[in-house]
């Protein structure tokens, strides 16, 4: 029997019409002409039919009103479909674009706008201060002009805890709707369920925690209990500057099998269009993640996140099998600007169905396999299954810095229709598990220390390893909370000051400064006579991670004292 409860003020209303008008208009998010583009808020993906193979199809943009056109790296065709898809990345929100496509010698000029992450609010339902044990449904639905907003009251600091007696703190079953700073504690199963079919929610600022099943061998029914869990053709949902933390339930290492057990977000399928942004998603190492960010259907042409979806500027760490799981169609999804550690897998991507999928400028710290094993996993997995094959992954500018940790850089799976550009792979395994390099995939001007295996890819590879010097390139801004975090060796007490790590992290001495080749789009901006290698671009804006990396010294409700 579901709890409610008046002093939350939720009004219940029948969604019978709206599911019809759904299941009517299909996928918001798969909408346009020919060429059209779909965005996010600072890319977009663009999608282009023809008739057959017109070779190369070049890319150029700029905004609406200006002078310069910007080149990006050429769409790729995906011949099965007979469409031309790729993404334009680094764009303003809110911001109209002209787009020129030139195949075969036409030129096709149309415009695109990003989506704004501004959501207007039009009713708001304001929860009590103090704290509550009644789940939270949310069944009364926003406007794309008029969100509807579920927050503490202004000033309150408020927490839903059930202390394991209801399935979950909130439950949504509308569309747009805004789910701001509460803090979510002790659900039996998951804090945040966002039910099937539901699109355009946005989870912000909370504090979800200790939420599951101790009991592990619940996992290994397929519960996988999570923080937040969007069930089957959820699209549009935006996750963002949450801390999600400390499961109650726990997951074993690779020295028993394969991991099983809670995870932070769970996307079932989704219909796409998704953004989960500046998250910090961690835990201690008996209560580690399944998976942090991951789904299913791995082997689809659905999967999670699917298609038109960004994941970036997370920190990630405390994770048995796979960090970011990106596994099914993959069709113009993005992840980058994350920062992981203490994974098996970095990025998982078996398989990439359709594509293309963009992983870049991501930093990949240690990984692990056991408990006891100082040799981890893939820092990217690999593979395909018949017939979700042929997708295209691009693998552009991510520095790992592991050699005590990750075995090899792509897993043993076939490494199939990936281009990989300008990365440092400091670690002490094979490139890849494969001696025979695949037709389809194209790895070359990297920095690889490791061992030989797989090196017949690699033409132009850089074979030394990188000296690191303390960097300001990387920066964490830490919100006011009691809980400490281990990043390497450092431990740091989390007061709301602004911290810089100055470990050997980042910037690099030669031959790895100014010694990448260009990719429009994707280092146009570089600072010497080319393009650094790795993550981080020497003399450019730092890279940040987390909750306050946009908005340092401001603070969600529940971190209130």
């Amino acid at each position: 029997m579901r709890k409610e409860t008046a002093c939350h003020a939720l009004v219940l209303i029948c969604l019978g019409g709206f599911i019809a008008e759904m299941a009517f208009t299909g996928n918001v998010y798969a909408a346009g002409g020919n060429p059209h583009a779909v965005a996010t808020f600072e890319c977009l993906g663009i999608y282009y039919k023809v008739e057959n193979d017109l070779g190369e199809c070049a890319v150029n943009y700029r905004k609406t009103g200006t002078e310069e056109w910007k080149d990006v790296i050429p769409l790729w065709f995906d011949k099965r479909d007979s469409e031309y898809r790729g993404s334009i990345i680094g764009l303003a929100p809110d911001t109209e674009y002209e787009i020129s496509l030139r195949c075969a010698g036409k030129k096709t000029v149309f415009k695109a706008r990003t989506r704004s992450d501004n959501f207007p609010v039009g009713k708001r339902t304001y929860l009590k201060g103090g704290v509550s044990d009644e789940t939270v449904f949310i069944t009364e639905p926003g406007r794309a002009d008029a969100w509807h907003l579920v927050a503490p009251e202004p000033g309150a600091k408020t927490v839903i805890d059930p202390e394991k007696t209801t399935d979950y703190n909130i439950v949504i079953q509308a569309p747009y709707v805004i789910v701001r700073g509460l803090e979510l504690k002790n659900a039996i199963k998951d804090a945040v369920l966002i039910k099937e079919g539901i699109h355009d929610v946005v989870i912000e600022d909370c504090h979800i925690t200790l939420w599951g099943r101790g009991d592990r061998r619940l996992a290994y029914l397929g519960y996988g209990d999570s923080g937040i869990r969007a069930e089957k053709g959820t699209s549009g949902l935006v996750i963002q500057r949450n801390l999600i933390d400390h499961p109650s339930g726990w997951t074993n290492d690779w020295e028993t099998g394969h991991p099983s057990g809670p995870q932070a977000v769970t996307l079932r399928n989704s219909a796409g269009g998704n953004i989960i942004r500046y998250n910090e998603i961690s835990s201690t190492e008996d209560h580690g993640f399944n998976d942090a960010i991951g789904g299913g259907s791995n082997y689809s042409f659905e999967g999670s996140p699917n298609r038109d979806s960004d994941i970036y500027g997370n920190i990630i760490s405390n994770v048995w099998d796979d960090a970011i799981e990106a596994e099914g169609a993959n069709m113009n999804v993005r992840i980058w600007g994350n920062y992981i550690h203490y994974t098996f897998t970095h990025i998982a991507t078996a398989a990439t169905s359709k594509g293309p999928l963009y992983i870049f400028r991501n930093i990949f710290g240690l990984s692990r396999r056991t408990h006891k094993d100082p040799l981890g996993g893939p820092m990217i997995k690999t593979g395909e299954r018949a017939p979700y094959t042929g997708g295209r992954r691009y693998v552009f500018h991510n520095t790992a810095l592991q050699p005590r940790g990750a075995f090899r850089v792509f897993s043993t799976h076939p490494v199939s229709n990936t281009i990989s550009r300008n990365n440092i792979f400091d670690c002490p395994g094979p490139l890849t598990g494969r001696r025979t390099p695949n037709p389809s995939a194209d790895l070359d001007h990297d920095l690889f220390t490791g061992l030989n295996t797989g090196l017949d890819y690699e033409k132009h590879v850089i074979r030394i390893r990188p000296s690191f010097v303390p960097s300001q390139g990387l920066e964490f801004y830490l919100a006011p909370t009691t809980t400490r975090v281990k990043w390497g060796k450092t431990q740091v007490e989390h007061h709301g000051e602004k911290w810089t790590q100055t470990d050997k992290v980042i910037t690099v001495a030669n031959p790895a400064i100014d010694a990448g080749v260009m990719l429009p789009g994707f280092n146009d901006s570089y600072q010497g006579k080319g393009p650094d290698l790795g993550a981080f671009e020497r003399g450019g804006p730092p890279l940040r991670f987390g909750r306050q990396a946009l908005n340092p010294g401001t603070y969600a409700p529940w971190e209130m004292q």
